[in-house]
């Protein structure tokens, strides 16, 4: 079934990403973690539809992304960057994507870390703290690093922020790798999430049996 939503407002989060917030259509449910296929309520546009996950909670009267524009792409996310309040958007039922199991690693690349924002702003909720929980974020560049503030400002989140292409930044300097998650990770004591992009996925995930997570303790996006 589709849901036609109309944009309330759009603020500018990094240079390239935009928060997003629509009304809410009467009766809609959602679960943390999962995703909508979106598309723009113009000509030529209905059928482009790409995945976005919810960084809204279930209880909040409004349904809100954080989606990255790829303006050398001359696509989707470029034109959602563009969009103005009062522009239209058509999603379907919502669907899989990740599902939370538990504090434990948070490993994101880029985009990727969408879908952990509202697992963790729910987990804050339930608890008043994220006490047991680390975020490990990559991106090219500290300008880069998607709602920053609101992941230092989350209780008991410990941060560790990666950079792959700034070598002057004081953070970590690299990518996600054995190394790194032997250093943040301790294996056994809890589940270890990862989104981004599929090739980071893969490495992540080998890099984390390497250093002794068992298979069943990774936890990736489910597609239907």
């Amino acid at each position: 079934m589709s849901h036609t939503l109309t944009l309330k407002s759009i603020e500018p989060v990094t240079h390239d990403t935009h928060h997003l917030v629509f009304d809410r259509p009467e009766g809609f449910e959602f679960e943390p973690g999962q995703a909508v296929d979106l598309a723009l309520d113009r000509d030529g546009w209905r059928e482009e539809k790409r995945p976005f996950t919810f960084t809204s909670l279930p209880q909040d009267d409004t349904l809100e992304f954080v989606i990255k524009s790829y303006p050398d792409h001359d696509g989707v996310t470029e034109q959602i960057g563009q969009l103005k309040a009062g522009d239209r958007v058509i999603i379907d039922d919502p669907w899989g994507a990740i599902s939370d199991k538990g504090a434990g690693w948070f490993i994101a690349g880029g985009a990727g870390v969408t879908p952990f924002i509202a697992i963790l702003k729910k987990r804050l909720k339930e608890n008043g703290t994220l006490e047991g929980s680390t975020l490990i974020f990559s991106n090219k560049t500290e300008a880069d690093i998607i709602l920053r503030d609101t992941f230092e400002s989350m209780s008991g989140l410990k941060c560790v922020f990666t950079v792959t292409d700034e070598p002057d930044s004081p953070l970590c300097m690299g990518m996600i790798g054995k190394e790194m998650l032997a250093e943040h990770v301790s294996p056994g004591e809890g589940p270890c999430y990862i989104c981004g992009p599929d090739p980071m996925i893969d490495a992540v995930a080998d890099a984390l049996k390497e250093i002794g997570v068992a298979e069943e303790h990774i936890i990736t996006e489910e597609f239907d």
